[in-house]
């Protein structure tokens, strides 16, 4: 369906034609007529799909309506719920943009960074904040905020929120809010923690599920080569290097990886940058900044942030190492084919994650195409690998002081005090 057939406002309407938004998507064609109709809504759907616009347009739509009918008093009217700061300034961004032109205000509030900013723009006022837990709370108990007036409360990839361990956070933030309120909750994927998480917050909801059986895009290309743990560097290195101007996102297991990875790029002259959780914001907006603009072409990232990365035209996500939970699986895969752009997700499987890859297919509920490497060309990629063979005690030190980095750092602490 055209944006042009619903009810919004010309200043929507005008910011949906200059951001190139021009016909519905599946999850958008379902949920927004009943977010306008003020229902609950507990949506299930895959990553890349609109989710975003589903629950964004009809709220600043019906915020901008209130404000413009009625003399309605000052006050937080949305709360959306986000378990990254990635995540919590891309959806700002997104609201910022639909609301453009609008009286909607809104701003995000995260940890990490000074508070004192957000307090003098909540004091301002505003009507939509996104957040991440901890530090909603701390303005909270500060007085800072106050969420008596607040009409709806969003849940955005609800199912990693649980993963994170914000269950008691979001039940504690029911606490402060009133109970006659409009709930949209969306996730990804579904099991019965989501279920139970998702009735003891929605009033009769409308339910709706799309492609439940198969949880991943169809717009993505997936593929698994087995190839041995020590070796994957070298096939790293052989498909950045043979498609050098491609958005690749990487996705490892741990931040030393990430490090570990970003090194041996490094030594063969291949930029790449990482994004973890051990990292200051400031230092992960930089990078998401480096990564969105093309700057940089190659991401390493951990699962503890893929779900704060919503960048466009990611053509490869490569799992190096897979993941351990299978539904991180459908959201690493998930950061390329977004919209109804075309993506390739391609893993590197040991011998060791065997059983791991066999949960993932099980998750699917289908077997991932296997890329048949001959031993004359798994020999090949290792032996032309650009990298020094005989540099391996220099290799070895350098991921050692760099292991060994924050355990001094704590050390030295231990002292001060």
């Amino acid at each position: 369906m055209k944006y042009e057939k619903y009810p919004f406002g010309p200043e929507i309407k005008r910011n949906l034609a200059r951001m190139g938004f021009n016909k519905t998507t599946d999850i958008q064609f379902k949920s927004i007529p009943a977010v306008l109709k003020g229902e609950d809504v507990l949506a299930i759907a895959q990553t890349g799909t609109g989710k975003t616009a589903a629950f964004a347009l009809p709220v600043i739509h019906l915020l901008q309506e209130r404000k413009l009918r009625q003399n309605r008093p000052d006050g937080i009217k949305c709360v959306v719920m986000a378990p990254t700061r990635e995540l919590v300034l891309q959806l700002t961004e997104v609201f910022e943009e639909f609301a453009r032109g609008t009286r909607v205000r809104v701003m995000s509030i995260v940890g990490g960074v000074d508070q004192n900013p957000q307090i003098k723009k909540l004091q301002d006022g505003v009507d939509i904040i996104v957040v991440t837990p901890g530090r909603m709370f701390d303005l909270v108990s500060q007085g800072h905020i106050r969420l008596h007036r607040v009409e709806f409360v969003i849940l955005d990839e609800a199912d990693h929120m649980l993963d994170l361990g914000f269950i008691k956070d979001i039940q504690d933030l029911l606490r402060f809010l009133p109970k006659n309120r409009q709930t949209l909750f969306f996730s990804a994927t579904i099991n019965p923690k989501i279920k139970k998480l998702a009735n003891s917050l929605v009033n009769n909801p409308i339910r709706i599920t799309l492609s439940p059986k198969d949880p991943v895009s169809k717009n993505v290309v997936h593929s698994v080569a087995y190839v041995e743990m020590d070796d994957k560097r070298f096939f790293l290195e052989r498909l950045l290097s043979e498609h050098p101007e491609k958005k690749v996102l990487v996705f490892v297991r741990t931040r030393v990886r990430a490090e570990r990875v970003k090194k041996a790029m490094a030594r063969v002259d291949i930029e790449a940058i990482t994004i973890h959780g051990e990292k200051e914001q400031s230092d992960r907006n930089q990078v998401m900044k480096k990564f969105r603009s093309g700057e940089v072409k190659v991401l390493i990232a951990t699962d503890v942030t893929a779900r704060g990365i919503d960048i466009p035209s990611v053509e490869y996500v490569v799992n190096y190492d897979l993941p351990e939970q299978p539904e991180n699986y459908v959201h690493r895969v998930g950061r390329t084919g977004r919209g109804r752009d075309k993506g390739r997700a391609i893993s590197f499987c040991s011998d060791a994650e065997r059983e791991i890859l066999d949960n993932i297919e099980g998750f699917l509920g289908n077997k991932i195409n296997v890329t048949e490497i001959s031993s004359k060309e798994y020999m090949k990629t290792v032996d032309l690998t650009a990298e020094p063979s005989n540099d391996w005690k220099s290799v070895m030190k350098e991921i050692e002081d760099w292991e060994q980095g924050p355990k001094k750092k704590s050390k030295k602490k231990k002292k001060g005090k």
